[in-house]
């Protein structure tokens, strides 16, 4: 498992959208064989909300046996792979800078076709369509952070049930927009 870290909430910088899409061109190159596309997902692809300085990435391949050969490209790029973990037919790994130990990148790879994709990118369309709503997440996050300020995992956990009811209205928000 992935230690957790201290949770850190910085507001919006809008550099997050060029640094995130830099960490996707160096994957592009590597992954190429595999690789469908990349998303960029979570709190630091909504302006307007504080987020972890992670970039959650969500790279689309045609089939997660087929990446699974990649996971030494990966880990040469300073990823470390722990699998599944959880979630079956993900794929997740995780970057942090070689001299803080900051987590830097969040890798949630999925087959293409898989209703995770569909929910991230749902949940994050959902957002930069309802500022208010996002606003609303706002405060649930830094509620979470004043109650778990050292623990990522617990933080994350605190967000559950709020994400879990909005997921619901995101995905019918968004099958009804992508359906047009």
């Amino acid at each position: 498992m992935p230690p957790a870290f201290k949770v850190e909430l910085l507001a919006h910088d809008p550099e997050w959208h060029d640094a995130a899409q830099k960490e996707i061109a160096v994957l592009k190159a590597e992954l190429t064989e595999c690789l469908v596309t990349i998303h960029h997902v979570g709190s630091t692809a909504i302006a307007g909300i504080h987020a972890k300085p992670v970039f959650d990435l969500i790279p689309v391949v045609h089939t997660v046996e087929q990446l699974d050969a990649y996971q030494h490209t990966l880990e040469a790029l300073g990823y470390e792979w722990w699998g599944e973990f959880g979630l079956p037919g993900r794929r997740y790994c995780t970057k942090e800078d070689a001299v803080s130990g900051k987590r830097l990148v969040q890798l949630h790879c999925y087959a293409q076709g898989s209703d995770e994709i569909t929910r991230h990118l749902a949940f994050r369309d959902y957002l930069r369509a309802h500022p208010v709503i996002a606003q609303n997440y706002d405060a649930v996050k830094a509620r979470c952070r004043n109650l778990h300020p050292d623990n990522s995992h617990d933080y994350g956990d605190c967000k559950h049930e709020w994400i879990s009811k909005t997921e619901a209205a995101a995905l019918r928000w968004y099958n009804s927009h992508t359906a047009q």
